[in-house]
């Protein structure tokens, strides 16, 4: 049986297996620590330095471009692997914020 990766526990095993955070690891190195995407558009977005005392801002995520609850065999690939910042992360999956116009903001008052 093909390993699946569908419940919150399922993923949570396979994100703290030494197996995908060497390959995040190589991922990372290969991509040079930079955001693709803003790489794509011409800017830059690097990942933080660690400072002595204090935890690591996460600045970069490791994304699978074929998700592993639909892709499982994909889940390893490096291929299938992209460093995004956390903006371009959160774009890609739909978890943007963007407050609502207001459409009678410049409606003419009388």
């Amino acid at each position: 049986m093909a390993t699946e990766y569908k419940t919150h526990e399922q993923k949570l095993t396979f994100y703290k297996s030494s197996e995908w955070q060497e390959l995040r690891q190589v991922a990372l190195e290969r991509d040079n620590y930079e955001c693709q995407m803003c790489k794509a558009e011409g800017r830059t977005h690097v990942d933080s330095i660690k400072e002595e005392g204090e935890r690591k801002s996460v600045e970069l995520n490791v994304h699978h471009k074929q998700p592993i609850e639909y892709h499982p065999k994909q889940a390893l690939k490096l291929d299938n692997l992209q460093t995004l910042c956390l903006y371009h992360h959160n774009m890609v999956h739909g978890r943007l914020w963007s407050p609502k116009i207001n459409k009678w903001a410049s409606d003419e008052k009388w």
